[in-house]
Protein backbone atom coordinates (compact mmCIF):
# COMPACT_ATOMS: atom_id res chain seq x y z
CA UNK A 1 0.00 0.00 0.00
CA UNK A 2 2.81 2.39 0.86
CA UNK A 3 4.48 1.90 -2.52
CA UNK A 4 1.19 2.65 -4.28
CA UNK A 5 0.52 5.75 -2.21
CA UNK A 6 4.07 6.97 -2.77
CA UNK A 7 3.66 6.48 -6.51
CA UNK A 8 0.26 8.15 -6.65
CA UNK A 9 1.11 11.14 -4.49
CA UNK A 10 4.85 11.43 -4.05
CA UNK A 11 5.97 10.76 -7.61
CA UNK A 12 3.26 12.46 -9.64
CA UNK A 13 4.89 15.41 -11.35
CA UNK A 14 8.37 14.24 -10.34
CA UNK A 15 8.76 11.59 -13.02
CA UNK A 16 7.35 11.18 -16.54
CA UNK A 17 3.95 9.61 -17.13
CA UNK A 18 5.69 6.64 -18.74
CA UNK A 19 7.91 6.13 -15.68
CA UNK A 20 4.88 6.47 -13.41
CA UNK A 21 3.07 3.77 -15.43
CA UNK A 22 6.11 1.49 -15.04
CA UNK A 23 6.13 2.15 -11.30
CA UNK A 24 2.39 1.42 -11.06
CA UNK A 25 2.89 -1.92 -12.85
CA UNK A 26 5.41 -2.86 -10.16
CA UNK A 27 2.90 -1.88 -7.46
CA UNK A 28 0.10 -3.94 -9.06
CA UNK A 29 2.18 -7.09 -9.35
CA UNK A 30 3.53 -6.66 -5.83
CA UNK A 31 -0.02 -6.36 -4.48
CA UNK A 32 -1.35 -9.36 -6.43
CA UNK A 33 1.47 -11.55 -5.23
CA UNK A 34 1.31 -10.28 -1.66
CA UNK A 35 -2.32 -11.43 -1.66
CA UNK A 36 -1.23 -14.77 -3.13
CA UNK A 37 1.28 -15.12 -0.29
CA UNK A 38 -1.51 -14.49 2.24
CA UNK A 39 -3.63 -17.23 0.64
CA UNK A 40 -0.63 -19.53 0.54
CA UNK A 41 0.15 -18.87 4.21
CA UNK A 42 -3.45 -19.53 5.17
CA UNK A 43 -3.38 -22.83 3.30
CA UNK A 44 -0.17 -23.75 5.14
CA UNK A 45 -1.94 -23.12 8.46
CA UNK A 46 -4.83 -25.36 7.43
CA UNK A 47 -2.59 -27.99 5.81
CA UNK A 48 0.77 -27.80 7.65
CA UNK A 49 1.93 -30.98 5.95
CA UNK A 50 1.55 -29.40 2.48
CA UNK A 51 5.26 -28.85 1.90
CA UNK A 52 4.65 -28.36 -1.83
CA UNK A 53 3.39 -24.85 -1.10
CA UNK A 54 6.78 -23.63 0.17
CA UNK A 55 8.60 -23.32 -3.18
CA UNK A 56 5.68 -21.39 -4.65
CA UNK A 57 5.88 -18.91 -1.79
CA UNK A 58 9.61 -18.42 -2.22
CA UNK A 59 9.14 -17.88 -5.95
CA UNK A 60 6.38 -15.32 -5.34
CA UNK A 61 8.71 -13.49 -2.95
CA UNK A 62 11.60 -13.62 -5.42
CA UNK A 63 9.28 -12.38 -8.15
CA UNK A 64 8.18 -9.43 -6.03
CA UNK A 65 11.77 -8.45 -5.29
CA UNK A 66 13.08 -8.96 -8.83
CA UNK A 67 10.06 -7.97 -10.96
CA UNK A 68 8.60 -5.15 -8.91
CA UNK A 69 11.96 -4.06 -7.54
CA UNK A 70 13.47 -3.72 -11.01
CA UNK A 71 10.45 -1.73 -12.21
CA UNK A 72 10.70 0.60 -9.21
CA UNK A 73 14.41 1.10 -9.85
CA UNK A 74 13.81 1.63 -13.58
CA UNK A 75 11.05 4.18 -13.00
CA UNK A 76 13.00 6.11 -10.37
CA UNK A 77 16.43 6.02 -11.98
CA UNK A 78 15.68 5.91 -15.70
CA UNK A 79 18.48 3.36 -16.12
CA UNK A 80 17.06 1.37 -19.03
CA UNK A 81 19.11 -1.82 -18.60
CA UNK A 82 17.19 -2.51 -15.38
CA UNK A 83 14.27 -3.49 -17.60
CA UNK A 84 16.30 -6.53 -18.70
CA UNK A 85 16.09 -7.93 -15.16
CA UNK A 86 12.30 -7.69 -14.97
CA UNK A 87 11.57 -10.87 -17.01
CA UNK A 88 13.53 -12.94 -14.49
CA UNK A 89 10.99 -11.88 -11.87
CA UNK A 90 8.20 -12.69 -14.31
CA UNK A 91 9.55 -16.22 -14.70
CA UNK A 92 9.60 -16.51 -10.90
CA UNK A 93 5.93 -15.48 -10.82
CA UNK A 94 4.93 -17.93 -13.57
CA UNK A 95 6.84 -20.81 -12.01
CA UNK A 96 5.39 -19.93 -8.61
CA UNK A 97 1.84 -20.05 -10.01
CA UNK A 98 2.50 -23.41 -11.67
CA UNK A 99 3.82 -24.84 -8.38
CA UNK A 100 1.00 -23.23 -6.42
CA UNK A 101 -1.57 -24.83 -8.75
CA UNK A 102 0.14 -28.22 -8.42
CA UNK A 103 0.29 -27.87 -4.63
CA UNK A 104 -3.37 -26.88 -4.33
CA UNK A 105 -4.38 -29.79 -6.57
CA UNK A 106 -2.43 -32.04 -4.19
CA UNK A 107 -4.29 -30.79 -1.10
CA UNK A 108 -6.96 -33.44 -1.65
CA UNK A 109 -4.33 -36.05 -0.77
CA UNK A 110 -3.94 -34.45 2.66
CA UNK A 111 -7.71 -34.20 3.18
CA UNK A 112 -8.19 -37.90 2.46
CA UNK A 113 -5.26 -39.03 4.59
CA UNK A 114 -6.37 -37.03 7.66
Amino acid sequence: MAFGAFGAHGLRGSISDEALAIYQTGVQYQMFHAMALLVLGTLRLIFPQAERLKPAGWLFLAGIVIFSGSLYALALSGVSWLGAITPIGGVCFLTGWALFTWAVASLQEYSRSS
